[in-house]
């Protein structure tokens, strides 16, 4: 009978080792890692994207390389190519991958704009499925404002045909930041 074999051929008895060895690697950078608290500081410490976003964090390593950059016309637009870790359907993005990038991007376009603030809605239509591998242009434009309420639309193209759009509503409120003053209402 032949020995099961795991990720680079390693037997079971190598993979618990590399295992202990990890183990022991994350209990050294706990110890020395800063408190909750000053990794927060930390982290929302510049005006820019936070070094651990979800979306477009440059130390987040389930973050799916987005760079986004604001047009002329005052819209937002990135190109990302998705793998294996954003798989829904086989050989499609995950639909809950898709409103997170739909969600940061109109969220950024309301920054890009001027006037920002949290999800209130976040409406998606799903029109075909949105492929792995395959470059995906992702856009959005703030189209309106009324008091606190502001108004977002966004989209994925895949080929140059819609996957997904998106519609939201905003709510003109911004929480704390870490280490700064108080919140806007």
């Amino acid at each position: 009978m032949a020995a099961l074999l795991h990720a680079g051929g390693q037997s079971a008895a190598e993979m618990a080792e590399v295992a202990e060895r990890l183990t022991e690697v994350a209990e050294h950078l706990e110890l020395h890692a800063p408190t909750r608290e000053q990794r927060l500081v930390d982290m929302w410490a510049g005006e820019g994207v936070t070094r651990h976003d979800p979306v477009t964090g440059p130390e987040n390593a389930v973050a799916p390389p987005l760079a986004l950059g604001g047009l002329p016309d005052g819209s937002i637009e990135g190109r990302v190519t998705l793998g294996l870790p954003y798989q829904g359907p086989p050989g499609c993005v995950h639909g809950g991958v898709s409103a997170l990038l739909l969600d940061h991007t109109l969220g950024v376009a309301n920054h890009w704009a001027g006037v920002s603030g949290m999800t209130g809605t976040l409406t998606l239509r799903y029109h075909r499925p949105t492929p792995l591998f395959e470059e995906l242009v992702v856009r959005a434009r703030q189209v309106s404002v009324d008091g606190r309420k502001i108004r977002t639309t966004g989209e994925i193209v895949a080929g140059g045909e819609v996957c997904v759009s998106a519609e939201g509503l905003f709510i003109d409120k911004h929480l704390p930041r870490p280490g700064r003053g108080a919140a806007r209402d």
